[in-house]
């Protein structure tokens, strides 16, 4: 299946074992070890989009879910 083959340079899902091209940016952390302020970010497909948000979220580390257009967007803005 060569279409579904993701290059070097596509993002992908941060979910284990997972090969898919991302589509939303999870933005966390933690606040034992970051700075209010700080954002590190899980990538996500369509289908572990949710799964990751739910476990990020029942540890209090979830802050924003966009997609990575968007995150993208705002990073080259503030760049």
């Amino acid at each position: 299946m060569e279409n579904d083959r993701v290059s070097d340079d596509t993002p992908i899902c941060s979910a284990k074992g997972c090969r898919a091209p991302a589509v939303w940016v999870l933005a966390w952390n933690n606040p034992k070890l970051h700075t209010p302020e700080r954002r590190k970010t899980w990538l996500a497909c369509e289908e572990h989009r949710e799964h990751l948000s739910r476990f990020l979220g029942v540890r209090g580390f979830l802050k924003d879910v966009v997609t990575l257009g968007e995150w993208n967007s705002r990073s080259a803005s503030e760049g």
